[in-house]
């Protein structure tokens, strides 16, 4: 029997679902296909044929930087990756979107307990422990500015699950409702894809909260 990621994986791609975050996943006879999905029908891809061949293709954008927020709207194109199985396409998988393929589990699992954005920086210690100073005004526009799914900076494909504080109040009034919805093409395309969600501010955002307290 597969591991539960792998056969939760199984089932989105049999109920149709077209990829994950930009990427096209093209299933044949239980071989696997993936490549950018504004890459679709395009020849001329390079190819590989290893999972850690997605560490190298994560790595930097088109111009060459460095990703350090693999989620972000900025994979490069030019390539397709050919797998052999299901096992080989969830290694895959978590190199491009660390571990956003155990966070769908959890919460296929109803075992997703997001965490409010006042809880992450109030745990913060050292030089980040300022970021919990950050007012409400300034984390919606912060929120609505790094997380925005497409024109953000640096943007994120990810779909937010956590709340501003106890009171459950969307992090984001400036961010569209559905940019809270699971699930949901984030690209903004509406097809049927597996979803990437965000159960907690990332360390990137935190240290973002941080420069912004520090600016005032």
């Amino acid at each position: 029997m597969p591991p539960p990621i792998e056969r939760v994986l199984s089932d989105w791609i049999a109920s149709g679902a077209r990829g994950i975050g930009q990427i096209l996943i093209a299933e044949r006879e239980g071989e696997f296909t993936l490549c950018h999905r504004d890459d679709e029908g395009r020849d001329g891809l390079a190819a590989r044929n290893s999972p850690n061949d997605a560490v190298e293709i994560a790595k930097f954008d088109e111009e060459g930087n460095y990703r350090p927020l693999k989620t972000a709207p900025n994979l490069r194109r030019g390539w397709c990756l050919e797998l052999p199985d299901i096992s080989a396409l969830r290694e895959a998988l978590d190199f491009f979107y660390p571990g956003r393929l155990a966070a769908l589990l959890a919460w296929e699992r109803n075992r997703l307990h997001p965490t409010p954005l006042r809880e992450t920086l109030r745990r913060q210690t050292g030089m980040y422990r300022v970021a919990a100073h950050v007012t409400d005004g300034e984390a919606d526009a912060l929120v609505s500015r790094f997380c925005r799914s497409q024109g953000g900076a640096p943007g994120c494909l990810r779909t937010i699950l956590w709340a501003r504080d106890e009171t459950k109040a969307r992090p984001s009034t400036r961010l569209p409702l559905d940019k809270f919805i699971a699930p949901g093409d984030q690209t903004g395309r509406g097809e049927q894809v597996i979803p990437l969600l965000c159960q907690e501010a990332c360390n990137l955002l935190v240290a973002e909260a941080q420069r912004v307290v520090k600016a005032e």
